[in-house]
């Protein structure tokens, strides 16, 4: 990993068991502190107990959709600003991106996608924040 998020906070919010594992398991490499959701009820109230920088969200979740999760975590819908948003779905749709970019999300991964390209979205975003 070239950046270090040592001191960050990271919350990874999926539903799928496999994938929320290997998130973890690459974000933690990082040295940021990461803690994880497995539905959208508990993504909320993980979000307001620890503060995160940034949210890695699926948006196919039980309980409660990514949508309603991004705008209860993110109420200023505004890219840029922390909490910063990485969307991950399996959702191919362009107008479902262009939708969640206008709710504030800083960068949108679609499922399947390599470990690699999810770091690059997260120093992006966190890296330059000191």
């Amino acid at each position: 990993m070239a950046v270090s998020l040592e001191g960050k906070r990271i919350l990874i919010v999926d539903d799928d068991a496999d994938i929320l594992a290997a998130m973890e398991a690459t974000l933690s490499e990082t040295g940021a502190e990461v803690a994880t959701a497995t539905d959208g009820n508990q993504a909320i109230t993980v979000c307001e107990a620890h503060d995160p920088d940034l949210v890695v969200l699926d948006m196919g979740l039980p309980k409660r959709s990514g949508f309603l999760v991004l705008n209860g975590i993110k109420p200023t819908r505004k890219a840029g600003s922390r909490p910063y948003v990485v969307v991950v779905t399996g959702n191919a749709g362009k107008r479902h991106e262009v939708y969640a970019r206008s709710l504030g999300v800083d960068d949108y991964l679609n499922k399947p996608f390599r470990m690699e390209r999810l770091i690059t979205a997260v120093e992006n975003l966190l890296g330059s924040q000191g």
